[in-house]
């Protein structure tokens, strides 16, 4: 067999970054010693006879580095950085092929003579070495067009595989990036003269399109959205190795952020977290990977490359891609054998990606321009401030220049370039003519302070008081990037404005841009703007009518435009039912998107933006709503035929296989972020909030206020069509749950039944011959079922047990089995015991048992005849017999199959949520959550972060959808809030803001800040209500949804 060769013991060096004991890996360097004066040391002699060696760098420039015959890699990287002047440096390394042709890195630790057999003829290359997730944790602009510049070269080798749609999309970027905006005789001869893709002629059309949209966008928003876009392709920042597993299949394995990952073909098979990796070794051409022994594959993994060598290169990376991404700290020294060693003592001797981070926002050194040799659109300046997510200058105190410190010149010379650099105006300067074109060519110089040319957009956004930029977010442009405005005079810089996009991501339950990194970031001239609107409660009441109807016209879109499109496209819906669904909803949406176009005209208006001299007329809000409530009466016979649409869709899912595979694969989409059939009942709850937000209105207002009596009338109008559909809403909302969880329950049908109602949902522990194991609860009107969660890729539950309520009892039994908020449930069939997480938890699982209970006594054969007809045929084999493999938080971001795109939308289901909290969920609570919807603005602070970073936030189920602007489609990330707390932040959080609440889970906290009093107190507001609601089911006892009013 032979021995290990070589070894990297992952307990030794834990993910520290997911919240471990901040422990530290090892390092090849003595006590005491850092890369330097481990240089500075080495046995070379000095000046020795230089040695020539070609670097090609990442805009395809080669440049020829003269360094000493045995110096170090360290050396010639730190060389390398220094000619770029680059500080995020530690992404990057220096890659060359070897005999067998195979790209390798060079090793900073061994002299360059010793990896480069040819070191004068072999071209080195400089590349992109550690991919992050987020583009948005890069902190430097000038790393990001290195990265963009990195994506063009993947694209070029065809390693960054991808839709015709995408690659077309990405060049586009390129393409604005490189020369500007959309011309086409320019694209076309700029397309015959650069070679971005392999197949570019076939797609030239397309790129062209793609183009032409991008118009006004700068080279750094450009490079922005190529990383957004590529980040989200699964060969991002791939790099195969081939090898085959132990059956001799044929496969490539590569490394990531996030683990080990194995493909077959272009197709992602299996990722191996960190956190599941024990230990990763090799033997001569064996890669073995030991993992956690509780994990659902065998104990050791192993897999055969094409040589040692190979095998060994792989090892080396993926034991720098764990420091990297892993650890805070860099390792500590290892201290050497007294006599002999044995295996490979390679350990990455780097920072890590945190001390990256800390030093980039800690250093407080002053940032260089740089150059794009390609671009020939305006020039980007790095800008000085040093905390680079908080991105935003004060417009009072001006555009602050870098400073010019003298830059080491490093012993480098050209080969050759692209692009000849041109002359830049003197900032100071009048400006030219040909200085103001945004296309003039301009060339960033190291050692020299520019500024970018006077922008007649820059102007007329400093004009209008209502621009996006002023108020801190840009609604069309995800990133602006050195927008400098000089005055008439061009001496004085007037401001500078800088803001990065909104990051996005797609875990379940904590989502890439709740990282902190990226983001557009509000500072103090968010207080000025807010100083110019309306203080009147009144105003910000209408503003939240205008906030939600704005979401609720996007939820309507589901449906109408989304939804549509499906099944038109694979014409899965009979016509019959087409017609039903959409002639209901078609009226209905056409309704409301007027009613908005007149909410936001009329808030306009009482902002004061246009008519500013008659705005008083304007500064009320029930004229509009009476107006509408009584148009909107005449959509009450629509409404009523939800339930009928409802019921008939779920009827053709069962009936037809092509019409239900297309809903499964329509709720997968990003854009339904929730079940499909909630979608259906947002008409019916709508009608909801206008009573909940006109009795406010009532409430502020005096009698003898002018927009009193409209807004009593309006509300009269809303109530008496409430009162029509109230007891069928709260049908409508059970069967729905009821369909949701037939659809995520595996070993029932029927659990719509007529007659039945569920009541609470939650985790539990049971009592098993293993000890205590979680499972998942389901109480309906007659049944409860137990079910453990599945390790499919669909992430549906698995029953394992249904107990019918006829004759159930239960009853407390902490002291008779010594386990904390422990019960026992008796029911004919067998006696089961639980536990809860809390005793509250524990009281609310007890009285929802016994009320139901009672309520099936009353009904007792009707329930046996349901449990006869849901509840599958399945073996004997008791459930005390069946393990569960339990994932923590941090571990749903890894999938153990490729069928990773579907366990990415079910994952965020209420039951899943529940799962992970330790928590449940009641029908009551599910009632009081939709009356508790809440859309907005809101800034988002992190624990440790400085910057705030403005969002659109949704409020919905139990859980807050993050969006950049709320004209996006789908949410880029999501925060399900049960188990949180709400609270206002204390004196050791160290925020010193106004109207900010505080969200914490443990160690997770977040800190959130509203514009206003009356926002702060509304969304204190909902989010306790609707995390913290009573117990009983709003089924068994209805009345308990009326007390939930303001």
């Amino acid at each position: 067999m032979g021995e290990i060769e070589g070894t990297y013991r992952i307990l030794q060096t834990p993910g520290s970054r997911l919240g471990a004991q901040k422990t530290s890996g090892v390092s090849t360097l003595e006590p005491g010693q850092n890369l330097l004066t481990a240089m500075a040391s080495s046995p070379a002699k000095a000046h020795e006879r230089d040695l020539p060696v070609k670097i090609r760098m990442l805009d395809n420039t080669v440049e020829v580095l003269d360094i000493e015959s045995k110096c170090y890699g360290q050396t010639l990287l730190t060389e390398v950085y220094k000619h770029l002047n680059l500080i995020e440096s530690d992404y990057f390394g220096i890659e060359f092929q070897n005999i067998q042709s195979y790209w390798i890195w060079l090793e900073p630790m061994k002299p360059v003579i010793k990896q480069v057999r040819r070191p004068k003829t072999t071209m080195l290359r400089l590349a992109v070495k550690f991919f992050p997730p987020d583009p948005g944790q890069l902190q430097e602009e000038y790393t990001r067009y290195l990265f963009a510049l990195q994506i063009k070269r993947d694209l070029a080798e065809e390693r960054l595989t991808c839709s015709d749609n995408t690659a077309a999309l990405l060049v586009s970027h390129l393409l604005q990036s490189e020369i500007g905006d959309f011309d086409e005789s320019e694209d076309r001869e700029h397309l015959k003269t650069n070679q971005y893709l392999p197949n570019q002629e076939k797609l030239e059309g397309k790129i062209l399109e793609f183009h032409r949209k991008h118009v006004g966008q700068t080279p750094a928003e450009s490079d922005f959205q190529v990383l957004e876009i590529a980040r989200k392709l699964e060969m991002y920042g791939i790099r195969f190795h081939l090898a085959s597993d132990r059956e001799g299949t044929k496969i490539n394995l590569a490394v990531s952020h996030m683990g080990v990952l194995v493909f077959q073909g272009n197709t992602k098979i299996n990722t191996f977290n960190w956190s599941k990796v024990r230990k990763l070794s090799f033997k001569r051409k064996r890669f073995l990977i030991k993992l956690h022994p509780e994990g659902p594959y065998q104990d050791t993994l192993e897999f055969l490359l094409g040589s040692r060598d190979e095998c060994k290169n792989f090892w080396k990376i993926c034991v720098e891609y764990h420091t990297f991404f892993r650890l805070f700290d860099q390792p500590k020294p290892k201290a050497k054998a007294v006599f002999f060693t044995r295996g490979s003592s390679f350990r990455y001797s780097g920072r890590t990606q945190k001390q990256l981070v800390d030093y980039i926002k800690d250093s407080g050194m002053k940032r260089t321009p740089y150059e794009r040799r390609h671009s020939k659109v305006r020039a980007s300046t790095r800008t000085s401030n040093t905390d680079v997510p908080k991105q935003s200058v004060p417009f009072s105190e001006g555009l602050r220049t870098p400073g010019s410190p003298a830059s080491t010149a490093a012993p480098f010379h050209s080969v050759h370039s692209l692009a000849s650099p041109a002359s830049i105006p003197p900032m100071f300067a009048e400006p030219s003519p040909s200085s103001l074109d945004p296309r003039a060519p301009y060339t960033r110089i190291p050692d020299k302070t520019t500024a970018a040319p006077v922008e007649e957009a820059g102007r007329k956004l400093m004009q209008q008081p209502g621009s996006p930029v002023l108020q801190g977010l840009p609604v069309d442009h995800p990133q602006l990037s050195s927008l400098v405005l000089k005055s008439p005079l061009g001496l004085t810089p007037a401001f500078q404005v800088n803001l990065n996009a909104v990051t996005q991501g797609s875990s379940p339950l904590l989502s890439p841009v709740l990282s902190d990194a990226g983001g557009a970031r509000i500072e103090e001239d968010d207080e000025m703007k807010r100083k110019r609107y309306p203080t009147d409660k009144a105003y910000f009441i209408a503003k939240e009518i205008l906030a939600t109807e704005r979401t609720y016209l996007k939820d309507l879109e589901v449906i109408t435009v989304w939804f549509r499109s499906a099944v038109i496209k694979e014409n899965a819906m009979p016509e019959g039912l087409m017609t039903l669904l959409f002639s209901n909803i078609d009226p209905i949406y056409e309704f409301h998107r007027g009613f908005l176009k007149e909410i936001e005209q009329r808030l306009s208006l009482w902002e004061g933006r246009t008519n500013a001299h008659v705005k008083g007329d304007y500064q009320r809000i029930g004229d509009v709503m009476l107006r509408n409530m009584r148009t909107l009466k005449e959509f009450t016979s629509y409404l009523q035929k939800h339930d009928e649409v409802l019921t008939e869709l779920e009827k053709a899912t069962k009936r037809l296989k092509k019409l239900e595979m297309v809903y499964k694969e329509f709720e997968l989409q990003k854009v339904c972020y929730l079940p499909l059939n909630t979608f259906l009942l947002k008409p019916i709850q709508r009608l909801m909030h206008y009573k909940l937000i006109l009795g406010r209105l009532c409430k502020h207002y005096t009698a003898e206020h002018r927009d009193f009596a409209d807004c009593r009338n309006a509300l009269k109008e809303v109530t008496e069509m409430t009162s029509q559909l109230q007891h069928s809403l709260i049908r409508l909302e059970n069967f729905q749950k009821l369909t949701e969880l037939q659809h995520d329950l595996i070993g029932i049908d029927n659990l719509t039944a007529p007659g039945r109602e569920f009541i609470r949902e939650g985790c539990l522990y049971k009592l098993t011959k293993k000890g205590l194991q979680q499972r998942m609860f389901f109480l309906f009107s007659d049944m409860l079922l137990y079910t453990s969660k599945g390790v499919t890729g669909t992430n549906q539950f698995k029953i394992h047990g249904h107990l019918s309520l006829h004759g159930m009892l239960v009853e407390e039994s902490e002291n008779e089995w010594s386990v904390p908020h422990c019960f026992t449930i008796y029911s004919a069939q067998k006696t089961i015991v639980v536990a809860a997480s809390t005793r509250l938890e524990m009281s609310k699982w007890m009285e929802d048992l016994n009320v139901a209970i009672e309520m099936a006594k009353k009904s007792t054969e009707k329930s046996e005849m349901l449990l006869e007809n849901s509840v599958c045929n399945r073996s004997n084999r008791s459930s005390d017999e069946v393990s569960v493999e339990q994932e923590s938080e941090d571990d749903i971001h890894s999938s153990r199959s490729s069928l990773d795109r579907q366990s990415h939308h079910r994952a965020n289901t209420t039951m899943h949520v529940c799962w992970y909290r330790n928590t449940s969920v009641s029908m009551t609570d599910h009632s009081v959550a939709v009356e508790n919807q809440l859309s907005g603005y809101l800034l988002r602070k992190f624990k440790n972060s400085n910057g705030w970073q403005k969002l659109w936030v949704v409020f919905t189920n139990f859980c807050l959808f993050f969006y950049k602007t709320h004209q996006d489609d789908y949410p880029l990330a999501s925060l399900p809030l049960l188990g949180y707390t709400v609270s206002c932040p204390v004196e050791a959080d160290g925020i010193q803001k106004d109207y900010v609440f505080k969200l914490q889970f443990k160690s997770h906290v977040y800190f959130f800040r509203a514009e206003s009093k009356y926002t702060f107190e509304r969304w204190m507001e909902v989010i306790k209500r609707a995390t913290s609601s009573p117990a009983r089911s709003s089924l068994l006892l209805p009345k308990e949804k009326d007390t939930h009013t303001d």
